[in-house]
């Protein structure tokens, strides 16, 4: 955050001193607004420019790109615009150097002057301010896992009971009744088995005798 608002002032003064530049003596007391864009890649002339056909142009341009980086927080869009910035300045000192056969700087206003110090410190600082922002966090968010409620435990199912039969068709006679549900323990019933020899049985030894 505080790299940001750092980064945001230094690159709105690097826009501001970019565009206050063209008010200022740029060459042998001429101002950078007299300079026409179109001269930057034809030649320079002597000729007076319009105030919005003039290198105003491009630095206001610059720094229009500015004000959106740094609404974005883009370091991408405010380095363009320092590199804009620059790249004018630099091409108009080709131009002049070859226009005067040289670029000389004097103490009594003559040469360079002030308003291309401007111009090159505001794309500087343009730059310095890109690399100073921080550029927008990306937040990376972590989602909880639901909370899946625990199943119930499952019940033993009871066994299936056979047809019921309803109580006014019950048989009086007595008679297994078919609907019942089966005993699941079975016949219970005891039977008595002998252990030692078998019982002689009388009728088979004597006989009665034959009529």
């Amino acid at each position: 955050m505080i790299r940001n608002i750092a980064g945001s002032v230094l690159a709105l003064a690097g826009a501001t001193a970019a565009v206050w530049s063209p008010f200022r003596a740029w060459y042998d007391g001429r101002h950078g607004r007299d300079y026409a864009v179109d001269e930057l890649f034809t030649g320079i002339t002597d000729a007076k420019a319009d105030l919005l056909g003039s290198i105003l142009l491009p630095f206001a341009f610059a720094a229009l790109v500015t004000l959106v980086g740094v609404l974005l927080r883009s370091r991408l869009i405010v380095a363009f615009a320092g590199l804009v910035v620059l790249g004018f300045t630099i091409l108009w000192m080709v131009r002049v150097g070859q226009a005067e056969g040289g670029l000389t700087v004097g103490s009594d206003g003559t040469g360079l002057g002030d308003g291309v110090a401007n111009a090159f410190g505001g794309g500087v600082l343009l730059l310095l301010g890109a690399l100073v922002m921080s550029g927008r966090g990306h937040s990376h968010r972590v989602d909880r896992p639901h909370a899946h409620p625990r199943p119930a435990p499952e019940t033993p199912s009871a066994a299936p009971e056979g047809p019921s039969r309803p109580p006014e068709a019950a048989d009086p006679s007595g008679a297994p009744d078919l609907y019942a549900a089966p005993d699941p323990y079975g016949d219970t019933r005891t039977f008595e088995v002998p252990t030692g020899p078998p019982a002689p049985d009388p009728e088979r030894e004597n006989p009665p005798p034959r009529g």
